[in-house]
């Protein structure tokens, strides 16, 4: 009975974020980038590592709040953590370039193949150039 107890709560909650989640996405393409991101601000607080996700690029493109490559980095960061395969690969784009922290390619290959284990298309093409060039 516990766990259908637990099940029920988890249930509920995670249909409360992807309903909020679809309201910033909504937000976002009618061009209410301010609301999309207080929206995926609050869910990226409580851990929503898609909503961190979103965080990172509208940070990243100065979207809803000004352009802010550390900030864009701290989310993607958090969202790559957690496994998001695109958060892991914008971070190894970031690093590569050096937008937000000092250019670290040691740190672009690393989230390049977490996101390309996962089968993330760009994250391979971008391994399969750099062994190409450095080999």
């Amino acid at each position: 009975m516990k766990h259908l107890l637990l099940l029920c709560i988890l249930l509920i909650t995670f249909s409360s974020f992807a309903n909020e989640l679809s309201d910033a996405a909504t937000a976002y393409q009618r061009g209410d980038y301010t609301t999309a991101f207080t929206i995926c601000e609050k869910l990226a607080e409580e851990g929503l590592a898609e909503a961190q996700y979103n965080l990172g690029l509208m940070c990243k493109k100065g979207e809803g709040t000004s352009q802010d490559y550390k900030e864009a980095i701290k989310w993607f960061t958090k969202a790559a953590e957690q496994g998001h395969a695109s958060a892991q690969y914008n971070l190894g784009l970031m690093y590569k370039k050096g937008d937000g922290a000092p250019q670290d390619y040691k740190e672009a290959i690393k989230w390049w193949t977490k996101a390309a284990k996962q089968g993330h298309a760009s994250a391979q093409y971008n391994l399969g150039l750099w062994m190409r060039k450095h080999n």
